[in-house]
């Protein structure tokens, strides 16, 4: 049975007819641009404007999470986490297969569906209805699957994706090595070539492997021989010579499989050779993309369960006479989880779309359909590493808070909630640490600028000092959003200014200030989260049947995100600053700094509290 195969029909249709139209006008379909160049609201998507079939793709994966896993308590999810219960793991497993849900990227002819990618990032966020279970499902749907969808030869996707679409062939992904973590081409995991030239001798050991205790199906990364980067395989586990180690105890995601995996003279035959030779580095990276912007959709997912959770109990739990969702402290917490929730899914759905409209230009520009997935996932690596760490960051601190709102049965097994705050605990170590990720952010975004030339992060530079005088002249629009539009284009000018500073003062001694590093990334985040979710703003108020109440309420979310962002930002400047500057030049650029970052006159307060109410009226996730 196949769940979504009618409403999946219906989207492909729309998607067959836009390929016989003009690719959908935007200014500068570039990873990075947000940064230097105008975006438009009609150029973004925003959530509001899911068709009805996307809606149902995402609220049957719920739906069958409810019924699969809630629908058990909480007392039979606890012990299925406490004892991992493998078998039920995989009846679970086997069901959502049945429902259609691993083939969701998978082309049609292989037996997937082949949603756009934007559809697949809300289809990513359902599944975090299902706990530990959706990084099973995760790990088969992304990693396990999407090197042999991208890179794969029609022979190899022929013999392998029909069985993982169907669920029959279940897959995991080799990388991560005891001595070989962020630093992934350090691998010891070595390939050699028989000497009839038929087969690979593969030695070697890989660690923390979702789904490893009963996958089929294993891409692992290797060298071959004395090349200096990384293949990939595909490795069967009937090939023999693979041994499973132990299942790990882990703080969280308990309701999951993650083992070592040891390979000793496994055969794998030449034909099993994944890609190019020597272009597994690179493909790790590329398909690290692709997780890194689906685990910010999961996340997004689950920091919406986490208000949830959060204000229905609030809603109903009664002290002082009253329910504590009344109390200031408490509006505090879920106004700020309902405003970085929105902001995130803000950023996360608009890098979707552009993915999916990259694709479609690099379509139209001659490149098969693998190469321009890849590629299009390549262009917004800078947004991808930003929406991992903002995303991940957003659902610990909703996790958290939904668990101090509980209070004392947000500790107890019972409601639930430790277990959310134990499994996302992970978020920010997986797909690269936050720390890696951001200092990627700030990497790519140089190389695009200094190396390839596309991003004229120089140019902006150049034309800084204009624009830092004109930030001395009063301020004087009073039209609604123009103080707004200043503070994002005001981040994105630190940015610049900040940057360029610290690195024409420390040139390849940058690469090393970490610390310096981490601060710029957290700025280059703040001034694209803040515009898309003004953006967002932007778009659904001008929608025809915008209602008004919902469009004020996403004007308030933006103004307590950009007053908190402008409290970030001196912060961090001063940091930057601090940290690399002495004398005349501190001075100065303390002064530039604090025009770039004006003092903005709102109420952060009674604006947590209108977001708050809003949640509190609707006794859910309001947006």
């Amino acid at each position: 049975m196949n769940t979504f195969s009618k409403p999946v029909q219906t989207i492909e249709n729309k998607e067959k007819e836009l390929k016989h139209k003009e690719v959908q006008r935007s200014p500068e379909l570039k990873g990075g641009h947000f940064l230097l160049g105008e975006t438009l609201p009609e150029d973004i998507f925003i959530p509001e404007e899911w068709d009805e079939e996307q809606k149902m793709l995402a609220d049957t994966v719920i739906d069958f999470f409810m019924q699969e896993v809630h629908a058990l308590g909480i007392e039979k999810m606890a012990q299925i986490d406490a004892e991992k219960d493998l078998d039920f793991i995989l009846e679970i497993f086997h069901k959502a297969a049945d429902m259609g849900f691993c083939g969701v990227a998978i082309d049609e002819q292989y037996g997937g569906m082949n949603l756009d990618f934007n559809t697949n990032l809300i289809i990513s966020e359902a599944l975090s209805r299902g706990f530990a279970f959706a990084t099973t499902i995760g790990a088969q749907t992304s990693i396990g699957s999407l090197p042999i969808v991208y890179y794969g030869t029609e022979t190899q996707k022929d013999q392998y994706l029909p069985g993982i679409a169907a669920g029959t062939i279940k897959a995991c992904y080799c990388l991560t090595e005891p001595t070989a973590g962020s630093d992934a081409n350090s691998g010891k995991t070595k390939a050699t070539l028989t000497e009839d030239g038929k087969y690979y001798l593969l030695n070697g050991q890989k660690m923390w492997i979702t789904n490893g205790g009963f996958a089929d199906l294993f891409i692992v990364f290797a060298k071959i021989e004395d090349d200096k980067k990384l293949s990939a395989f595909i490795v069967e586990k009937d090939f023999g010579g693979i041994t499973i180690g132990k299942e790990e105890k882990k703080l969280g995601i308990k309701a999951s499989s993650t083992t070592q995996v040891f390979f000793e003279d496994t055969l794998v035959p030449v034909e099993n050779l994944l890609g190019d030779r020597e272009g597994g580095f690179k493909m790790a990276l590329n398909i690290l993309n692709t997780g890194r912007i689906k685990l910010c959709a999961g996340t997004v997912g689950g920091a919406k369960f986490g208000v949830e959770k959060a204000v229905q109990y609030a809603n109903q739990r009664k002290q002082f006479g009253k329910s504590i969702a009344e109390f200031g402290a408490i509006k505090y917490k879920l106004g700020e989880m309902v405003m970085r929730t929105h902001v995130t899914e803000s950023a996360l759905y608009r890098t979707g779309k552009n993915i999916d409209q990259k694709y479609e230009e690099l379509l139209a520009a001659g490149q098969s359909d693998s190469e321009a997935k890849i590629n299009a996932l390549r262009e917004y690596a800078i947004e991808c590493a930003i929406l991992k760490v903002q995303g991940s960051e957003v659902a610990t601190y909703t996790a958290d808070e939904a668990l101090q709102i509980h209070g004392g049965m947000g500790f107890a097994v019972e409601t639930g909630v430790e277990m959310g705050y134990r499994d996302v605990r992970i978020t920010r170590i997986y797909e690269g640490t936050n720390e890696i990720n951001r200092m990627l952010s700030v990497a790519e975004l140089t190389k695009r600028a200094l190396k390839t030339k596309e991003l004229d992060l120089i140019g902006a530079g150049k034309q800084l000092p204009r624009y830092l005088f004109t930030q001395i002249m009063p301020f004087k629009s009073n039209s609604k959003g123009a103080m707004e539009w200043r503070i994002v284009h005001n981040l994105k000018q630190l940015f610049i200014l900040l940057s360029g500073a610290a690195g024409n003062k420390l040139k390849e001694k940058m690469v090393d200030e970490q610390e310096i590093v981490m601060n710029l990334a957290d700025i280059l985040s703040l001034s694209f989260l803040a515009e898309s979710a003004l953006l967002r703003y932007e778009k659904y108020k001008a929608m025809p049947d915008a209602d008004s109440k919902h469009a004020a309420m996403q004007y308030q979310v933006v103004q307590l995100y950009l007053y908190e962002a402008l409290q970030s930002a001196r912060k961090w400047a001063s940091e930057v600053i601090d940290s690399y500057a002495g004398g005349l030049e501190k001075r100065g650029m303390r002064y530039l700094v604090k025009q770039l970052t004006p003092n903005y006159n709102i109420n952060p307060k009674a604006l947590r509290r209108a977001v708050a109410d809003y949640a509190i009226e609707k006794n859910a996730y309001p947006f």
